[in-house]
């Protein structure tokens, strides 16, 4: 009778804070971004807004707002790609690891920098220009250093594991600990290994997710799919020229 082959497992176990960290933090942080969003769309409805500033300021806005939100965007894909997608389904589309290490550092990194421009332009025009100044409330404040620190440490990471250091491989231990916390599986042992910088990054992005239902980022989870099926508004002029009845000054006779 031959005994049958056990899993490798990892020597060193998560502790305390490893669990509290890795395991009780992001289901928190998870619990809180869905039942908030349900609690704010439920209670404060007409609160779903991002309370637009564009008449107040134009310029500054046409230059941020695009660097900001496509580079989120890039940021985003490029995190669910390397987060989501395992590291053999890429090798075996003949995508190596040597490639998609420099395509993911390259883009990633100007994607970052575009993004970290981007909120710099918009966070000096909320401060600079008085009405829009006026119009910032403490929720907002906090939203953009959370939104910075997040960006900040993310661009850290990439440069100090990738330009400073020898390189860092986050597909081997992030992204199997990001699987296994949707597949309730939790692996904190995978984190606890992980550089410092990587280990703050996810820290501060799950107090942003947590935070996000009651802040002005909820408007990223909307699209104005009503306006397909909005009917039209209708129009009628008073012009004269068009056939309309003149107005008339004072009382009209009555009958013959």
């Amino acid at each position: 009778m031959t005994a049958t082959a056990q899993p490798p497992t990892l020597a060193v176990e998560a502790g305390t804070a490893g669990i509290l960290l890795w395991v009780v933090l992001p289901y928190v942080c998870l619990a809180v971004f869905v039942l908030g969003h349900i609690w704010r769309y439920r209670y404060d409805k007409f609160g779903w807004t991002t309370r637009s500033s564009q008449l107040y300021e134009n310029r500054l806005l046409r230059i941020g707002s695009p660097l900001f939100h496509f580079g989120v965007l890039v940021v985003l894909v490029g995190h669910i790609g390397g987060l989501v997608i395992p590291k053999g389904w890429t090798e075996a589309a003949g995508i190596s690891e040597h490639t998609y290490h420099i395509g993911a550092v390259v883009l990633g990194t100007i994607a970052g920098v575009a993004t970290l421009g981007g909120l710099a332009i918009l966070i000096y025009r909320r401060r600079t220009v008085g009405p829009v100044f006026s119009a910032t409330t403490r929720n907002d404040k906090a939203m953009y250093v959370s939104l910075t620190v997040t960006i900040v440490l993310g661009l850290a990471a990439t440069v100090a594991a990738n330009a400073v250091g020898g390189g860092y491989d986050y597909r081997e231990t992030i992204s199997p600990w990001f699987r296994s916390i949707f597949s309730f599986q939790p692996a904190p042992d995978l984190m606890t290994g992980a550089p410092v910088l990587f280990q703050l990054h996810a820290i501060s992005a799950l107090l942003l997710f947590a935070a996000w239902p009651f802040t002005r980022l909820v408007h990223m989870l909307t699209a104005p799919l009503g306006y397909l099926t909005r009917p039209y508004i209708v129009y009628r002029s008073r012009d004269t020229g068009l056939g309309a009845r003149p107005q008339r000054r004072g009382w009209e006779r009555v009958g013959s």
